[in-house]
């Protein structure tokens, strides 16, 4: 199957990042558009305030609440470079699985690609994982990439 847009989310860890590799690897092969999206809870004002005081002047007015979020996209941004993929970013605030959901429908996505984190043990049944709601809620193909041994 050839698929035309392609969603990965990641958080800028090492094993998101291998999903994002991975969706690469399918979109280049594919010749499909590829998003890499992360979602975040906004940190709190106090904190944001701390990092702009810790931080060099010329950066300061950069930090906000979505600073770790797009710095996670733009890691993943690279990764996606380093295999001669362009991506497309998003940056959105929620619950990541309905998010990624919610936003694989708004890009009419037709493959969403996730590692297994949290995937394995009793705890996937109790906590409702990312990838595990993702596998049973999505409107399109899932590719489930074994981030973690």
């Amino acid at each position: 199957m050839s698929y035309k847009r392609i969603l990965t989310g990641t958080d800028g860890s090492p094993p998101s990042l291998e999903g994002v590799r991975h969706a690469a690897a399918v979109a280049k092969a594919s010749g499909a558009e590829l998003v890499i999206m992360c979602v975040y809870r906004p940190v709190d004002p106090v904190t944001v305030e701390q990092w702009k005081e810790q931080a060099p002047p010329e950066f300061a007015w950069r930090l906000g609440p979505a600073s770790p979020a797009e710095g996670a996209v733009e890691r993943g941004v690279a990764v996606a470079k380093e295999m001669g993929v362009e991506a497309r970013t998003r940056v959105e605030q929620g619950d990541p699985a309905e998010t990624i959901l919610k936003v694989a429908e708004l890009e009419d996505a037709d493959l969403i690609v996730v590692g297994n984190r949290g995937m394995e043990g009793p705890s996937r049944f109790l906590l409702g994982s990312v990838p595990n709601v993702i596998s049973h809620h999505a409107p399109c193909d899932v590719l489930i990439v074994k981030t973690y041994p």
